[in-house]
């Protein structure tokens, strides 16, 4: 096996109140001023103000710049920077799901490093330090608030960039579920299948190691048994806690091990038509998997057997389809069951969108290699 690394940040606080421990991780950072990082909807459910009051009665100065987009962009984040150097702040705090997280990154990133954000598309071309960052989660599903990825579209391209940088992984994260009881069905469903999707694609990644499968196989199941309930009914605190953790351990499994063609996939997606990424996941997971099912045929079993199928009396193939049933079904129990073309893809685009995604640096891991036409064929299927 060839060298691997394992990254994740210094300090995970999990649980019921953890984040009351906000205030005292900055100060630890020796922070100040701080800019959260948020979206205009937790401002009006009144979560940012709740963490700006924790933040306040530890003594610090808080700014808050609330338009991180779904899919955060490059404007974004040079707004976000623009208010950074404005108020002369010295510590982020990121507060929502993925798109928060990212676009604090990314300030991050030009704080540190200045330039553009496109500099830094691709694996490590940071070479500064980091600005401290602790990253608080309201949704399970993208794990960015542990993760060394960072997604940012570029509005002249229509492409979704993958920066993937230790640099940019935060210092604290902090994942407390009395945050995300809050967040609607559809929402808990398109995250908690994106976590389904890091689990699984960490989980053939040709990366894979140990570390990283102990993680994945670990999140499948808490996902399989726990996603539906949480949908069901999203103020089941222990439903919602067994979510946080599915999801932060995908994180851990493929911050490592990384991904594949469902996120190479998907990211042109969300570039293209802005579509939220969990929808984009769930919808290609299947066809992608079956693509992938010959290259890897035992781990798929493995993650049959992870979701709770029976696989008695099978083979290695028979059981590897039962785990791409298995995901089919939980995805129809959440609601996701429509194709691309619900979602108004277009068939012309196809063929730009797969011409990108062979430059994603996600595909890179995929352990079955695909041409540009296999690509569009996929996207086919998905429709």
């Amino acid at each position: 096996m060839a060298m691997s690394a394992y990254f994740m940040p210094t300090v995970n606080l999990m649980g019921v109140g953890c984040v009351n421990e906000a205030g005292n991780r900055v100060q630890g950072l020796g922070g100040n001023k701080v800019l959260i990082v948020t979206n205009e909807g937790l401002v009006n459910a009144g979560i940012a103000g709740k963490v700006e009051k924790i933040l306040k009665d530890a003594g610090l100065q808080v700014v808050i710049y609330d338009n991180a987009q779904p899919n955060p962009t490059d404007h974004n984040v040079d707004d976000g920077f623009k208010v950074w150097q404005t108020e002369k702040c010295d510590t982020l705090v990121s507060l929502g799901g993925g798109s928060s997280h990212d676009c604090a990154k990314g300030i991050g990133l030009l704080v540190a490093n200045g330039g553009k954000i496109h500099d830094y598309e691709g694996v490590d071309q940071s070479d500064k330090p980091p600005v401290p960052l602790i990253a608080i989660n309201t949704t399970a599903g993208t794990a960015a608030e542990m993760t060394r990825f960072c997604i940012i579209t570029d509005t002249s391209r229509d492409v979704k960039m993958a920066i993937v940088d230790w640099r940019v992984t935060p210092a604290v994260s902090i994942n407390d579920p009395e945050l995300m009881v809050a967040m609607p069905p559809a929402l808990t469903a398109s995250t908690g299948m994106d976590a389904l999707t890091h689990a699984i694609e960490a989980y053939v990644s040709t990366a894979a190691t140990p570390l990283t499968d102990s993680a994945a196989l670990m999140a499948l199941k808490l996902i399989s048994k726990n996603l539906p309930i949480a949908v069901a009914n999203g103020t089941n605190i222990e439903a919602r806690e067994q979510m946080a953790y599915a999801q932060f351990l995908a994180g851990m499994a493929f911050n490592n091990a990384s991904l594949g063609y469902v996120h190479s996939m998907a990211h042109q997606l969300g570039g293209f038509y802005n579509l939220p990424h969990g929808v984009c996941n769930a919808i290609l997971l299947p066809y992608v998997s079956q693509f992938n099912l010959i290259s890897c045929a035992d781990r798929f079993s493995d993650i049959a057997v992870a979701m709770g199928e029976n696989i008695t009396g099978l083979s290695v193939n028979e059981a590897g389809q039962k785990a791409i049933e298995a995901i089919k079904d939980l995805s129809a129990s959440v609601g996701i069951s429509v194709g691309l073309k619900a979602l108004n893809v277009k068939e012309k685009d196809l063929a730009i969108m797969a011409e990108n995604a062979k430059k994603d640096a996600c595909q890179l891991t995929n352990p079955r290699l695909a041409t540009q036409d296999e690509v569009v064929q996929l996207f086919k299927e998905a429709m």
